[in-house]
């Protein structure tokens, strides 16, 4: 328990090498797809507390969002302007976003939880924990069978 305390100590408080580390990191994610997959957690302490177990069916996914206004489609025809007007949409976090477009990505899993990773001018960066419904090692296990019934 120690280590992840440890790693949530460095996260929080930062120093000036992990800056340096952050930025190139930035760099790097702004030329890779808006999903993808990636190999292991990021930030591990927070992935292990939000249910993440290293094993066959779980996956993560790191989900760009695009920061700015989210505002409803523009009417087509027939509106009375006085009634109808665009409106912003502020009952959906980036956060929930970022979560349904990694699941509608990977169809055949479920979304468990997702955790906060970075944000620039332009993007917030999310992991996603995907779990596969179907998968055979899930299905065994007694703390996330759950999900697959």
């Amino acid at each position: 328990m120690v280590l992840y305390k440890k790693l949530r100590d460095l996260w929080r408080k930062g120093s000036p090498e992990t800056d340096s580390l952050w930025k190139d990191r930035l760099i790097q994610w702004r030329t890779e797809p808006t999903s993808l997959r990636v190999k292991r957690p990021t930030r591990l302490d927070r992935a292990r507390s939000l249910g993440y177990r290293a094993k066959q069916g779980i996956i993560v996914i790191r989900q760009r969002v695009i920061r700015g206004g989210r505002q409803r489609e523009q009417f087509k025809s027939g509106r009375r302007p006085k009634r109808m007007r665009r409106k912003k949409i502020l009952n959906k976090s980036y956060q929930s976003i970022a979560e349904e477009r990694a699941n509608k990505k990977h169809v055949n899993c479920e979304v468990l939880n997702s955790y906060y990773l970075a944000k620039d001018g332009r993007h917030y960066w999310y992991e996603v924990i995907l779990i596969d419904k179907s998968h055979p090692s899930i299905v065994a296990d007694r703390k996330l069978n759950w999900i697959s019934s």
